[in-house]
C-alpha cells in the first residue's frame, strides 16, 4: 500500500514529483512554470493520495486529458486537475468553461479558480457509484439507493434544460460519486459541449438501468423495473425534453415519489 505524501512546491521540484505535475515525463522548464501557476492557484502544497496510480505516485484520478491530486490551499483541500503534457488539448480554459456552466445549474463539483495548465475544484470526498451501490446493506437500502438515483437523474435533466451534453454519461462508472451523506455529484466535465443534442437524462438512464454491469446490479436491487416501459418513455422524451416527459421516466424507474 502506498503511503500518502504531503509535498510543497518547492519539493515539487523533485523529479519524482514534477513527473506527476508534468506527466507523463520530466519538464524542468516546463515544471517551473507550472509551479508559478499553482502560487497564482494560492496552492501551497500537494497532497499525493488516492487509489490511483501515475508513475507509481499514488493519484485521486488520471485520464487521457489529465491527473487528479489534492491541492491544499490556504481555504483548507481542494481537487487539482493537472493538463497531461501530451494531452490532444493545449488549456484547460474549455473544461473550466464547461464546469462553470454546469455550477450554473447546481451540477459539478464547484469550480474554484483555473490556468492555462489547471483547474482547481471542490473536494468531493466519496465513493464511485458502482462500488458505494456494492457496498450497501441494511433495511434502507432501496430507498438510498432510489433517492440516490433519482438525485442522478435530476442533475441530467438540469444538464439537458441548460443545453450541456456530459458527453460520457453512457458509460459512467467514473463520472458519479456519492459521499458520505448519500448526495451524489456528477464529474468531470473534459468532454462536455454545448454544442450538440443533449442526451444526459438517456445516457444516464442507459448506464443506470439498460446496458452496464451497473444496471444488472441496480435491477436487482430494485426488482421493479421494466426496461421495455423505461426505453419507451426515453423515446418519447428524446423526441421532446419536457418535464412531463421526463416525469413519466421517473414514474418507469419508480423514482417519482422519493
Amino acid at each position: 500500500m502506498r503511503q500518502n505524501e504531503t509535498v510543497s512546491l518547492k519539493q515539487l521540484l523533485n523529479e519524482k514529483y514534477g513527473k506527476i505535475i508534468c506527466y507523463p515525463k520530466h519538464d524542468l522548464r516546463e515544471l517551473k512554470q507550472r509551479i508559478q501557476e499553482l502560487k497564482k492557484l494560492e496552492v501551497i502544497a500537494i497532497e499525493f493520495a488516492g487509489d490511483k496510480n501515475a508513475s507509481n505516485v499514488p493519484v485521486l484520478g488520471k485520464g487521457c486529458v489529465g491527473v487528479v491530486v489534492t491541492a491544499i490551499t490556504d481555504h483548507g483541500k481542494a481537487a487539482l486537475k493537472i493538463r497531461r503534457m501530451d494531452a490532444d488539448r493545449t488549456g484547460m480554459q474549455h473544461e473550466a468553461e464547461m464546469l462553470r456552466k454546469a455550477n450554473a445549474v447546481n451540477v459539478g463539483p464547484r469550480l474554484l479558480d483555473t490556468t492555462e495548465n489547471f483547474i482547481l475544484m471542490e473536494f468531493i470526498k466519496g465513493t464511485l457509484l458502482p462500488h458505494w451501490i456494492e457496498t450497501l446493506e441494511g433495511n434502507e437500502t432501496k430507498y438510498r439507493i432510489r433517492k440516490v438515483l433519482r438525485a442522478i437523474l435530476e442533475q441530467c435533466w438540469r444538464l439537458d434544460k441548460t443545453g450541456l451534453d456530459h458527453g460520457q454519461l453512457s458509460r459512467a462508472p467514473k463520472h458519479v460519486i456519492i459521499d458520505e451523506n448519500d448526495n451524489s455529484r456528477l464529474i468531470d466535465f473534459e468532454t462536455a459541449s454545448p454544442n450538440r443534442r443533449v442526451s444526459n437524462v438517456t445516457s444516464i438512464c442507459q448506464f443506470l438501468f439498460i446496458r452496464s454491469q451497473v444496471a444488472k446490479t441496480i435491477i436487482k436491487r430494485l426488482d421493479e423495473i421494466s426496461q421495455k416501459e423505461l426505453i419507451k418513455a426515453l423515446k418519447t422524451y428524446k423526441q421532446e425534453h419536457t418535464r412531463e416527459n421526463f416525469e413519466k421516466i421517473l414514474s418507469k424507474c419508480e423514482l417519482q415519489n422519493v
